[in-house]
C-alpha cells in the first residue's frame, strides 16, 4: 500500500512564490503555451486563462479522462490558473481582452502566426495600451521564415529538432517519448524567455516579443549532434537505452527479473564499481581504463557487468551500488513513485483538493526555492469559473 502523498493547504497563499505580484494573461490551447503559464503560475503569478465560451481549452477532455468527464490532466496543466471565456473572434471580445492585457505583466498565446494579427492584437496593439507588456509567442515553427505559417504541433517540432529520429531501438524506426516533450520544451522556453524579459524591463521599463518556435526548443536541447556532423561528418543514430560512447550506462537485469539503471561511466566511479564487482582489474585494464576505452567497448563491457547483475536481486544491488557511491536506480512507474520514501520525504508528489474528485495527486513544483517556494493552490479551475472576480460578469458556464 502506498504511503499517502503529502497534501497542499486549499487556498495557499499566492504571495510566497517569487512571481507574486505579476499577472501573466493565457490564451491559446493544449500544452506549450499553457505549460508555460503553468509554470509562472507555480512560481505564484496570477494566471488568467481565457477560453472560448462553451467547449474551453481542449485539454479539458485530454488524458486520462473519468466517466464524470473530469479530466485529470486537466488538473494539472491548469492549475493554479484563474478561468474567463471570452470569444476572440468578436469585437466585443477583443475590447475585453485588451483591457486585460493592459492590467498585465505578461500574455501567453500560442495560435498559429497570423491569427493575432487578424484579430488586431499585433504586439505594436497591445504596447500602445501597456508598453511593459511581454508577449509569448509559441508556434510549430517560429514567428517569421518560410514555415511560419504551417500547422507545428510538438510532434512535427520533435522530428525536426532532430529527437524522434535518435529516439528508439536501432533495429526499428524513430518513435516518440510517452510525453509530449516538445510542447513541454517550448514551454519551458517561454518560461525562460518571459523571465529574462522581465529582468531586462527592470532596466528599459519597455515590454517586447518573445518568439517561441517548438522545434527550436527541441533543437535547443539536442547537445552537440549539429556540430559532430558539420565538423566530423558524423550523423547520430538510435542507440536505445544507451549513449554512443558513453560506457557502462545502461539497464541491466537482475535475478527477480526487475531491470536496474547503472551509470558509472566516470572513471573514479568505474573504479567503484568494478572493486564491488571483486574485478577491480577492470578498472586498469587497457580495454576499459578510460572513458574513451570503455565506449569503444560499450558492448563487450555490458555484457561483462550484465553477467553479474544478474546474480543479484534488484533492490540488493541498489543498495550496494549506493553504498559504493555508484548512480543506481530502479525504473519507476506512478506506483513506485507513489511509495518511494525519497519523492514523500521531498514531498515530490502532493495531494490537491479537487471540489469534485477529492485529493488529487500530482507532481510539485519544481524546482524547490527556500525562501520564496512555488505553490499548488488549487486544481485546474472549472470554465468560466472567475468571469466574475476577473471580468465582472456572472455567466460562469
Amino acid at each position: 500500500m502506498a504511503e499517502p502523498a503529502a497534501s497542499a493547504e486549499s487556498g495557499a497563499d499566492a504571495t510566497t512564490g517569487p512571481l507574486a505580484g505579476y499577472r501573466v494573461l493565457e490564451l491559446g490551447q493544449l500544452i506549450a503555451g499553457p505549460f508555460c503559464g503553468q509554470l509562472m503560475g507555480d512560481m505564484g503569478a496570477e494566471v488568467i486563462k481565457v477560453e472560448p465560451p462553451e467547449v474551453g481549452d481542449a485539454l479539458r477532455q485530454w488524458g486520462q479522462v473519468r466517466p464524470d468527464g473530469e479530466s485529470l490532466w486537466w488538473s494539472v496543466l491548469a492549475r493554479n490558473k484563474k478561468s474567463v471565456t471570452l470569444d476572440l473572434r468578436t469585437q466585443d471580445g477583443r475590447a475585453q481582452l485588451l483591457r486585460l492585457a493592459a492590467q498585465c505583466d505578461v500574455l501567453v498565446e500560442n495560435f498559429r502566426p497570423g491569427r493575432m494579427e487578424e484579430w488586431g492584437l499585433t504586439y505594436d496593439v497591445l504596447a500602445a495600451a501597456n508598453p511593459g507588456i511581454v508577449m509569448v509567442r509559441v508556434s510549430g515553427f517560429g514567428q517569421t521564415g518560410p514555415y511560419a505559417h504551417r500547422a507545428g504541433f510538438g510532434a512535427v517540432g520533435e522530428a525536426m529538432g532532430g529527437l524522434r529520429y535518435i529516439v528508439g531501438d536501432p533495429s526499428g524506426p524513430p518513435v516518440r517519448a510517452g510525453i509530449a516533450i516538445g510542447d513541454a520544451l517550448a514551454g519551458v522556453m517561454g518560461c525562460y524567455g518571459a523571465l529574462a524579459a522581465l529582468l531586462e524591463r527592470q532596466r528599459s521599463g519597455r515590454g517586447q516579443q518573445i518568439d517561441v518556435a517548438i522545434y527550436e526548443s527541441v533543437l535547443a536541447f539536442m547537445e552537440s549532434m549539429v556540430p559532430e556532423y558539420q565538423v566530423a561528418g558524423y550523423v547520430r543514430e538510435r542507440t536505445g537505452a544507451t549513449l554512443p560512447g558513453v560506457a557502462p550506462s545502461n539497464v541491466y537485469p537482475t535475478a527477480d527479473g526487475v531491470s536496474v539503471v547503472i551509470a558509472a561511466n566516470q572513471d573514479t566511479v568505474f573504479r567503484r564499481l568494478a572493486q564491488t564487482m571483486g574485478q577491480p582489474e577492470l578498472a586498469d585494464d587497457a580495454r576499459f581504463a578510460t572513458h574513451t576505452a570503455r565506449g569503444e567497448r560499450q558492448l563487450e563491457l555490458d555484457t561483462i557487468l550484465a553477467q553479474w547483475t544478474r546474480t543479484l536481486g534488484s533492490a540488493e544491488l541498489v543498495e550496494l551500488m549506493s553504498a559504493q557511491g555508484v548512480p543506481a536506480g530502479l525504473i519507476y512507474r506512478a506506483p513506485e513513485m507513489l511509495a518511494d520514501p525519497h519523492f514523500l520525504a521531498r514531498q515530490a508528489i502532493i495531494d490537491v483538493l479537487h471540489p469534485r474528485l477529492g485529493p488529487v495527486a500530482m507532481q510539485n513544483v519544481a524546482p524547490k526555492l527556500s525562501r520564496t517556494p512555488g505553490s499548488i493552490r488549487w486544481v485546474g479551475p472549472a470554465l468560466g469559473e472567475h468571469n466574475a472576480e476577473i471580468l465582472g460578469r456572472t455567466d460562469h458556464t
